[in-house]
């Protein structure tokens, strides 16, 4: 098993820029494929984006794409999310979760089996 716990969230101003880390305790992290999915009140999760256990890979939304970048380091046992460009519909919790390896789900998708407690983001006009 994986323990995810999320920093890095806060409030900016639209067109600034953050970097949430999401630190993970537990044995062999760099066997899960990691992600990162957002919340906001009374809608339902979203995508954000997602790393594979290698790092070689990753997925972005239509939404984030081009404006976030996913990345892991894997001797820190760490992955990042850092957001550019932020724009007031970016305002959410985001959680990061996490895949073992042989868990095969869509790239874009939602399923995850560990999760981290979430981190707010607020982006103000």
């Amino acid at each position: 098993q994986v323990q995810l716990a999320e920093s890095g969230g806060g409030w900016v101003q639209a067109g600034g820029s953050l970097r949430l880390s999401c630190a993970a305790s537990g044995d062999n992290f760099k066997m899960y494929n990691m992600a990162w999915i957002r919340q906001t009140p009374g809608k339902e999760r979203e995508f954000v984006s997602r790393i594979s256990w290698s790092g070689g890979t990753a997925y972005y939304s239509d939404s984030v794409k081009g404006r976030f970048t996913i990345s892991r380091d894997d001797s820190k046992n760490t992955v990042y999310l850092q957001m550019n460009s932020l724009k007031p519909e970016d305002t959410a919790v985001y959680y990061c979760a996490a895949n073992w390896i042989h868990t095969v789900v869509a790239p874009n998708s939602t399923r995850y089996d560990y999760w981290g407690q979430g981190t707010q983001v607020t982006v103000s006009e």
